[in-house]
């Protein structure tokens, strides 16, 4: 009987979305979202969880302030990358990848940063909506920081710092690094880095408009970390 009702909620599902579901990334981020290829760790696994849920998917590319906008709008039917500390008045997906953000500053500077209150002193540019995931005492901070923004694009804020226009990059290490090599033709990136570990892991999720949508997406994150495909997608992305 339980897995007819299974059955029956999974035709449902994919019988509602005929048209794929139109599900929002943020800009190019490697190794976690390759633009340009529509591939990356992130992408991967988004994929996986709904197709293991029978539901194909359209990728939609755009900042990420303006795809919580869309959402907001009911143009886009989901967002990757959020939390509800966004803001964003949505279906909450479970957690399905965590990012380590750091607090990054050039080694030659030697700043002292030890927590995140110590951000107020310095210039901060970090990722777009950083100032709502990263939650109070972040905020509380970079309120009193002589200057704070924030990118749309990961690649112009290691420029800054490395250009010396500004004191600490905030952001994902794997994406910082990444970058680090792709603008070697640019700027002198030999100059030593420290990160600064001052942030705990951040659970990133899944916003929905539809809740139907967001429990079929559940349910195929949850077949793809049983089943070995999520750590298979995991190991491909190691080197990184």
């Amino acid at each position: 009987m339980i897995r007819i009702l299974l059955w029956w909620l999974s035709v449902g599902v994919t019988a509602a979305w005929a048209a794929p579901p139109l599900v929002g990334f943020g800009l190019n981020k490697p190794p976690y979202v390759f633009e340009q290829a529509q591939t990356g760790l992130e992408v991967e696994i988004i994929s996986a969880a709904f197709k293991a849920a029978g539901i194909e998917i359209k990728m939609h590319f755009a900042p990420q302030s303006r795809l919580h906008a869309q959402l907001s709008a009911g143009q886009i039917d989901a967002i990757v990358t959020t939390l509800e500390q966004s803001g964003v008045s949505a279906y909450y997906s479970d957690s399905y990848l965590s990012y380590q953000n750091y607090a990054i500053s050039l080694t030659s500077n030697k700043l002292d940063i030890r927590s995140q209150d110590d951000l107020s002193r310095y210039s901060v540019t970090a990722f777009q909506r950083a100032s709502q995931i990263l939650g109070d005492r972040f905020h509380a901070a970079i309120l009193k920081s002589p200057g704070y923004t924030e990118q749309a694009q990961q690649r112009t804020r290691n420029l800054l710092l490395y250009l010396g226009r500004v004191d600490v990059v905030v952001g994902d290490k794997r994406i910082f690094n990444y970058f680090s090599r792709d603008i070697a033709d640019q700027v002198d990136t030999s100059q030593a880095v420290t990160f600064h570990d001052i942030f705990p892991p951040t659970h990133y999720k899944v916003g929905f408009k539809n809740q139907a949508l967001r429990d079929a997406f559940n349910r195929g994150l949850a077949t793809i970390r049983q089943d070995g495909t999520y750590a298979r997608i995991e190991k491909r992305y190691e080197e990184y």
